[in-house]
């Protein structure tokens, strides 16, 4: 009887929970209202079968309890209750396969005005591409892929010329308007999936795969990846903003070109040297920082990571929050590279600088830290060299108390934490690892044993370089 009672329990709680719960569908921003209606059929069809299943156990187990004055009866056949099970489960499974058979033609079919764009996914990361003025996507080849040419683009192909490349985890799309999303991989199985949009597509190495959807409420919606992809693979977060017309041509005119990354331009380090002069006074005259005025290390940083943060100190996302004192000092500094030339020229200048490894300020127990960085290595290089095509910086020889300040800033949500910033939500979710202030000085000693050898040898590279050019 107990059993039968905790079934009962088992029925009500379910149905209770799923009639008082907050938690259902998110809101639906698509065409794709079909989704929702055969994922509420398939519900109902296995909410019934659960209800009638469980319900069907208790009666016989309070039916046919035991007792001593009954026998049991053997029927091994019951040809009347075989129909009515046949039918009754042939039935649910056509009530739930019928509709997604319906949705899955209209899923494959693209309408014929659909715009088309393009999602790149790769650990832990998504960029997008869309076609230009011409309405056509220019070749892509894998071979090509490199840092310098993420999306793998063939410069001899005109139709690439025009092409819109978004190195960014947000993109854009108009309200009202079909698109078709083509999906492509660069590493590992990965899944583009909006869910108030409710349409989802795996995202396979060598392929193209596609989904289409018409956006029907304006606003801004996360995009997630539901295919396991490594480590990261919960911090593989976008963004798509729904536009009006106007909003989305205003965004759609503002995005560079294929031609425009080909022709922005090259630092001068020489020029650089001068406009150099309004760092130096915290960075120090070779770049190798001074915790005095709490300014890091540069020299030996990578150019991509200093040209990202220059543009975050101007654009507000970094050095906005009110308990980032250090970084609301750099945010004006920065204010005096005007121009993308300005400041292309001095990250030439710090790339020539030399680089000597960071002293160590940071104690700690560097077997534990070794431990803990099989997770930040990941992303940083298990020589903590850095790797662009994971967005993750060079941190070996750098500024380890620097360090140190900004796991702590990313943990308490000073950094990161700008809905613009969307490589550092993903860094700020990492950091959580560090549970404690033992955790991040042991895995900053680590950090100040690796790379020795990679910074010697960069230092002599740049020193060369800079040589080079003063001659």
């Amino acid at each position: 009887m107990l059993l039968a009672v905790a079934l009962i329990i088992l029925i009500v709680g379910s149905v209770l929970f799923h009639i008082l719960s907050p938690w259902y569908l998110t809101p639906l921003a698509s065409n794709w209202s079909m989704i929702d209606f055969t994922i509420d059929v398939t519900f109902w069809v296995t909410g019934f079968v659960f209800v009638a299943v469980n319900a069907f156990m208790a009666y016989c187990i309070i039916k046919f309890r035991y007792n001593k004055e009954r026998r049991s009866e053997y029927q091994p056949e019951n040809h009347k209750l075989e129909l009515w099970l046949t039918g009754i489960t042939a039935v649910g499974v056509a009530a739930m396969l019928a509709p997604g058979l319906w949705v899955w033609a209209e899923f494959v079919t693209v309408p014929e005005d659909a715009d088309e764009i393009e999602a790149l996914g790769q650990q832990w990361h998504w960029s997008y591409r869309l076609p230009g003025d011409d309405g056509k996507f220019g070749n892509v080849d894998a071979k090509l892929i490199s840092d310098d040419n993420p999306f793998g683009m063939d410069p001899d192909d005109p139709h690439g010329q025009d092409d819109r490349l978004i190195e960014s985890n947000g993109v854009h799309l108009p309200v009202g308007r079909n698109v078709k999303i083509n999906l492509r991989a660069k590493d590992v199985l990965h899944n583009f999936t909006v869910p108030q949009f409710r349409v989802k597509m795996d995202m396979v190495p060598g392929l193209v795969s596609y989904l289409w959807l018409q956006p029907t409420e304006a606003g801004e919606y996360e995009v997630l990846c539901e295919e396991l992809c490594g480590i990261g693979h919960f911090a593989m977060r976008g963004k798509v903003v729904v536009d009006e017309a106007v909003d989305y041509d205003a965004w759609y005119a503002a995005q560079p070109t294929y031609a425009d990354i080909l022709a922005r331009p090259q630092g001068d380090p020489v020029a650089g040297q001068a406009r150099y002069a309004v760092c130096v006074a915290c960075h120090g005259a070779q770049g190798e920082g001074m915790q005095v005025m709490n300014a890091p290390k540069i020299a030996g940083q990578e150019d991509w990571y200093l040209r990202r943060q220059l543009n975050y100190y101007k654009t507000g996302v970094r050095g906005a929050h009110p308990q980032d004192v250090f970084g609301q000092q750099m945010a004006p500094m920065v204010m005096t590279l005007a121009t993308d030339q300005a400041m292309e020229d001095v990250i030439a200048y710090i790339g020539n600088l030399p680089d000597q490894p960071a002293a160590a300020t940071i104690t700690g127990d560097v077997a534990r830290g070794e431990d803990i960085w099989v997770t930040c290595g990941a992303c940083h290089g298990y020589e903590a060299q850095g790797l662009k095509s994971l967005n993750a910086p060079r941190m070996a020889g750098m500024t380890d108390w620097y360090l140190a300040r900004q796991l702590e800033n990313f943990k308490a949500n000073i950094r990161g934490r700008h809905e613009d910033d969307l490589y550092g939500w993903q860094m700020a979710e990492m950091a959580r690892v560090l549970k404690d202030d033992d955790a991040v000085n042991d895995v900053v000693a680590y950090v100040n044993t690796l790379g020795q050898t990679q910074v010697a040898a960069a230092s002599l590279q740049a020193g060369a370089a800079y040589a080079g050019a003063e001659e």
